[in-house]
C-alpha cells in the first residue's frame, strides 16, 4: 500500500512523503502561480491537488524515481491526460 503525506511548507510549495513497500521517498512540489486556476480547481484544497497529482504520477512511475523537486505544470506538460484524470480523482 502507498501512503502520501502532503505538508504545506510555504506559499505554492509542499513537502511530500511517499511511503511504499517499507521505503519513504520525499520530494518538494511546487504549484506555479495560476496553475490551480488553469485547472478550474480554485475551490479545492491545494494540498489535496498535490496529493492526487503525486498519486497520478505514481500510477506511471515508481516512487524511487520521483525527483527531489517537482512542479505540477511539468506533470501536466509530460502527461496530456493529467488534467482530466486529476479532476476526476478530485470529483470535480
Amino acid at each position: 500500500m502507498t501512503a502520501i503525506t502532503v505538508t504545506e511548507m510555504e506559499p505554492h510549495h509542499f513537502g511530500v512523503e511517499v511511503e511504499e513497500g517499507g521505503m519513504t521517498v520525499s520530494c518538494r512540489v511546487r504549484v506555479t502561480d495560476g496553475f490551480i486556476d488553469d485547472l478550474y480547481l480554485v475551490d479545492v484544497d491545494p494540498a489535496e491537488i498535490v496529493s492526487e497529482s503525486v498519486a497520478f504520477l505514481l500510477d506511471r512511475v515508481p516512487a524511487t524515481t520521483l525527483p527531489d523537486e517537482l512542479s505540477l505544470d511539468a506533470i501536466a506538460h509530460e502527461y496530456p491526460e493529467y488534467h482530466d484524470e486529476v479532476t476526476a480523482r478530485l470529483g470535480v
